[in-house]
């Protein structure tokens, strides 16, 4: 039996006021990282880290029992870990796959069948909308970004409706399937949905994607790429190019099945993906074929992502810890569970969504499966109206640092609050009208 840890509630204390006070002017500047050019993770980082200095010194100023407070950075580090390593993984296989040539060779074959920026720009996000509910919604992010900036590193009337199309559409894929986002992840295992319920959240997830792609579409250039036959000649990939591919496929496959039949952290089954890089990387050097240098990749890493996702969920941690995330019961005690879970979509947006879901499951208000798959929708999809309220997001803002930012994004917010509008509108005409789930 774990001994019982009772927290206090801090919320209105000097430093539950002081602490909200740096998570504001922290939020400010990953706000206006334009701006100020101040790199997203450091005032994250700061943030997170300040913020339980300053609990541990007001818990040392009155002379609290500290185990309440080493309980929930236990927890919080716990959480952090899986998050950073699965991060990790899916980054260094990103980067082993540009190394080998397998993203020039797959622009190539886009850019030379003559697709338009807009066929681009609609293939893209389909590819995201039904890769996420398998590999999730980060990891899908990250390697269409990718194949987004291969195709064309300079037009930004491209590049930024096409980052924003991946985004939405990633993490509205990932919002019907228990594996395809981590909040749905949660749910499930949480026993607030059976499998098949997520699913019955398709209708809904797909035609509020297709609005905001609809949407955005309109501000993709016409024309193709660039693309001279007589000059580009068809990228060669290095050797082991396709290993990877198909490793990388078989590493997302071992994460999710880890999870579901032996309910390891999905950060174990991409870590083994890992290990087993490094001894196909062995096998290569031993064949006497080009040499593939995992740890050479593992610096080219999006490390202030890293970072930021450290820093704001440390930081998010402390609000919770402080008693702020409370209030999130008060709020569907106060309006009702339908109009609350529609407002943790906003919530969401501004503070990452897997430590709203953490307290939603936590306090566990009465909702039926119907309510539940609603939270859950909003959640994942609620992330997508801020360019950093989901991991997917953030993941592309490291990709196309510079490009793909919050003041880039929010140019563009009408579209995703559009779609995100339809797709509660579906849900409510789909369960609440006809019943079917």
């Amino acid at each position: 039996m774990h001994e019982a840890i009772e927290t206090v509630n801090l919320a209105t204390t000097w430093v539950g006021w002081l602490s909200l006070a740096v998570f504001v002017i922290a939020y400010y500047f990953i706000a206006t990282e334009e701006k100020y050019e101040i790199n997203k993770a450091k005032p994250a980082l700061f943030a997170g880290t300040s913020m339980f200095m300053l609990i541990g010194i007001y818990y040392g100023i009155n002379g609290l029992d500290p185990k309440p407070l080493h309980h929930e950075l236990e927890g919080l580090i716990l959480e952090i870990a899986e998050i950073f390593f699965f991060l990790l993984v899916a980054m260094t296989y990103i980067e082993t796959l540009i190394e080998r040539g397998v993203f020039d060779l797959m622009k190539f074959k886009l850019v030379s069948k003559g697709y338009s920026y807009k066929k681009l720009f609609w293939l893209t996000g389909l590819l995201a909308f039904f890769i996420s509910p398998v590999a999730d919604n980060l990891t899908t992010a990250l390697i269409l970004s990718t194949v987004l900036f291969t195709i064309d590193k300079e037009k930004i009337n491209f590049l930024v409706p096409g980052a924003i199309n991946i985004v939405v559409a990633a993490n509205a894929g990932g919002a019907w399937s228990p594996f395809g986002d981590i909040t749905t992840l949660m749910a499930w295992t949480a026993g607030k949905g059976e499998f098949v319920d997520f699913l019955y959240l398709f209708p809904a997830s797909l035609l509020g994607w297709i609005l905001t792609a609809f949407l955005l579409s309109m501000s993709v250039p016409k024309g193709e790429p660039h693309f001279d036959p007589a000059t580009e000649k068809k990228p060669l990939l290095k050797d082991g190019g396709m290993g990877v591919v198909y490793l990388g496929i078989g590493t997302i496959v071992i994460a999710v099945l880890g999870h579901q039949f032996f309910h390891f952290p999905a950060m174990w089954g991409m870590m083994f993906g890992l290990a087993l890089l490094k001894l196909f990387s062995i096998h290569l050097a031993k064949s006497g074929k080009q040499k593939l240098d995992i740890y050479v990749n593992m610096q080219k890493v999006e490390n202030d992502t890293l970072l930021f996702f450290f820093g704001i969920l440390s930081a998010v941690g402390a609000l919770h810890f402080l008693g702020y995330l409370e209030y999130v019961h008060h709020l569907y005690q106060l309006v009702g569970a339908t109009t609350a879970n529609i407002g943790v979509g906003f919530i969401s947006a501004i503070i990452d969504n897997v430590p709203v879901m953490s307290a939603i499951l936590k306090s566990s208000p009465s909702m039926g499966t119907d309510e539940w798959m609603l939270v859950t929708m909003t959640a994942g999809i609620g992330g997508s109206l801020i360019s950093f309220g989901s991991a997917a997001g953030v993941g592309v803002m490291g990709r196309l640092r510079g490009i793909y930012t919050f003041g880039s994004h929010m140019k563009f917010g009408w579209t995703v609050l559009a779609g995100y509008i339809l797709s509660i509108a579906i849900w409510y005409v789909q369960f609440e009208i006809m019943g079917l789930y």
